[in-house]
Parts: structure tokens; sequence; C-alpha cells
């Protein structure tokens, strides 16, 4: 019985890892869409956090602006805001307000 509860729990904690980096892949596409550098928003957002290796990581998986869909920033601040990312959403809110129509 000790076995299958340690495999669910680990089961739980791979697919919460797994939407966590959805979530900074989000981020991190919407900052490239945008011209902006995810790792200087979320030290903004994080300023006493060393760097963020899972955000690094993530970064790979990111594509150029011209072969990004687009991710509206309502979607962007709801996934951060599920995950409890409030301070990053209002970093976020504030480089959206400051972005021209032609960045939007």
């Amino acid at each position: 019985m000790e076995f299958t509860e340690k495999s669910v729990e680990e089961r739980i904690a791979e697919s919460y890892r797994q939407d966590e980096d959805m979530m900074i892949l989000v981020f991190a596409q919407w900052c490239v869409n945008h011209g902006l550098d995810p790792a200087e928003l979320y030290r903004k957002a994080y300023p006493n956090q060393p760097d963020n290796e899972r955000l690094a990581r993530v970064l790979e998986l990111t594509v150029p602006k011209e072969e990004a869909g687009e991710i509206p920033d309502q979607t962007l601040l709801g996934v951060l805001s599920l995950f409890g990312n409030e301070d990053l959403a209002i970093v976020v809110a504030e480089a959206a307000a400051t972005l021209g129509p032609d960045k939007k």
C-alpha cells in the first residue's frame, strides 16, 4: 500500500511540475512575442530570488515571435494567477500597459 501511495504522490508532483513548466513557457513566449526579457521581468517581480533555472531551461523551447501564436495578455495573467504568481502577474500587467498598439 505504501508503494502505491508514494507512486501516486510522485505522479501528482511530476504532473504539477509539468504544468508549471507550461506556465513558464507561456510567460516566456509572451515575453518573446513582445520583445521583453523574461528573466528581467522575473527579477523585477522576485528581486530577492536567485535566477530561475527552470525559466532558463524553458526559454530554449520558445520560438521566434513570427512563428508563435498570439498569447492574449489576459490569458497569461490568468495562468500566472492560477499558479499563485501574483507578483509576476503585476509586473506583466505593468509591462503590457506600456506596450504600444504595434507591439500588442
